[in-house]
């Protein structure tokens, strides 16, 4: 299990929010931090740590006021740690290689395959051709309705029909160099970790994926640790000490290098 850090950018500064709480009317969210320090503060502080494979999130919309101060924050990021971070939110074929060319390893894709409750499977295929499945990662952050979990877009905000399964996780393997999957219920929270749906990825597990959404001490670690069969990655916001909790990112790398 890697620890895989992230950077969440809203309305033009770090942050970490409650997921379940964004709202793209008047760019608002519950905030659990805001950080005084940018986003190259960060990405230089994994850099520095040789933390590989976290993601930049920008949370604003692109037809948000604030998105154009959020991009930069992304962009300043990207251009401390090159190669060394993933990113997204809004990608698409017109913007797709130009954060690629700004540094991003990979970038993370969800709105624009995920669309009026199905997957464009055209869009997919009209991304991987810009980016290579090499550089493309897909979120599939997800909501739990009844017994299943559905995937979420346009910043968590709007359900699909596509059911998080092991069926549906080959099916986009062949697209993808990872996932990156968000409990988006539990996100922000540090409450506990979504017990089912770990299990679920962790029994698959056939190419990386970021677990995000509840770690808020060790012994959800543990637990991530052992439901997801040491298969899963995982990202730490409103628990880490850097954001403001209190889990040392030391011991946090430690625990996941054991």
């Amino acid at each position: 299990m890697e620890f895989r850090p992230c950077i969440d950018i809203h309305n033009g500064k770090v942050k970490q929010i409650v997921g379940g709480s964004l709202k793209d009317e008047g760019d608002q969210a519950a905030e659990n931090f805001v950080s005084e320090q940018d986003g190259a503060f960060f990405a230089g502080l994994y850099q520095r740590y040789g933390i590989r494979g976290g993601h930049i999130i920008l949370l604003n919309p692109a037809d948000s006021p604030w998105y154009e101060a959020t991009k930069a924050q992304a962009m300043k990021a990207l251009a401390a740690y090159p190669g060394g971070m993933q990113a997204g939110g809004g990608i698409c074929p017109d913007n797709a290689e130009e954060f690629l060319e700004a540094g991003a390893s990979h970038v993370i894709v969800t709105s624009y395959v995920f669309r009026d409750g199905r997957i464009y499977f055209e869009n997919l295929e009209k991304l991987q051709k810009i980016t290579g499945k090499e550089h493309l990662v897909l979120d599939l952050s997800c909501r739990k309705q009844g017994e299943d979990y559905y995937i979420v877009t346009d910043r968590w905000q709007k359900f699909t029909q596509e059911k998080i399964s092991e069926k549906l996780l080959e099916q986009l393997s062949g697209y993808a160099d990872e996932f990156l999957v968000h409990a988006v219920d539990v996100e922000g929270k540090a409450q506990g970790i979504e017990t089912e749906l770990v299990k679920l990825l962790g029994n698959w597990g056939r190419i990386p994926i970021t677990y995000a959404g509840g770690v808020g001490s060790f012994s959800d670690l543990e637990q991530l640790k052992q439901l997801g069969q040491n298969r899963l990655h995982v990202t730490i916001g409103s628990a880490l000490d850097l954001f403001g909790g209190s889990m040392p990112l030391e011991k946090v790398l430690a625990f996941c290098n054991a």
